[in-house]
């Protein structure tokens, strides 16, 4: 069976969802001797860009100011599926369910005064939605002591595996076998593969539609 079309996520919608829900995505640059580098980053998703703040000097700021192209990934894992839920002889079954976004971009760093409160009003929200901060304001001197950097989309590809590639039994099977295995990401994951828990076991209250 030929998964890639079945994997992609087409919602862009379901995309800017998943940006806004993770925490940590990885910033790609090239460095001066040509190989990548991959840094873990906080980001914020805002107006279809991504914007990320750092200290105003360091080797990713140098890698982009060299080569301003640059990858940006998030991903993840919602679930382990071992190869014993197939068969217990066959290592080879074991697999993953998780979600991903890759994006290929023009990287820039942010000048402009108003644009740069946005990004970092866009993070603190973000991260801290329960407020308790002063937003910060055009004329802060925080302004001129971090650098934002804003990449710009080029190309950005999600993909997903919920079990959509698989028969409503094997997928029932499937939901059954999390359940059963009670891991700490288990009701999660079985509630984005649109199953609820119930007393009498599991329901499909909706198929997901990415």
């Amino acid at each position: 069976m030929q998964l890639v079309g079945i994997l992609q996520i087409k919602s862009y919608e379901k995309i800017k969802e998943f940006l806004d829900e993770e925490h940590v995505g990885r910033l790609s640059s090239i460095d001066q001797n040509g190989f990548p580098q991959i840094i873990p980053m906080n980001f914020v998703f805002l107006n279809d860009v991504v914007y990320m703040h750092s200290h105003i000097r360091g080797e990713k700021l140098d890698n982009i100011s060299r080569n301003n192209r640059v990858g940006f990934e998030a991903d993840r894992e919602l679930e382990f599926l071992p190869s014993y839920f197939e068969d217990p002889h066959n290592a080879s079954l074991a697999d993953t369910l998780y979600i991903s976004v890759v994006i290929k971009g023009i990287a820039t760093f942010v000048s402009d005064r108003e644009e740069k409160t946005l990004a970092l009003n866009g993070l603190m929200k973000k991260y801290q939605p329960e407020g308790k901060y002063d937003p910060i304001q055009l004329d802060m001197r925080v302004l001129d002591a971090v650098s934002v950097i804003k990449i710009i989309p080029q190309t950005l590809y999600g993909k997903y595996k919920i079990g959509q590639h698989l028969k409503p039994e094997d997928k029932l099977k499937l939901a059954q076998n999390i359940l059963k295995k009670n891991s700490p990401t288990a009701k999660q994951t079985l509630e984005i593969m649109g199953f609820k828990i119930t007393e009498n076991g599991l329901e499909m209250i909706d198929e997901p539609i990415w």
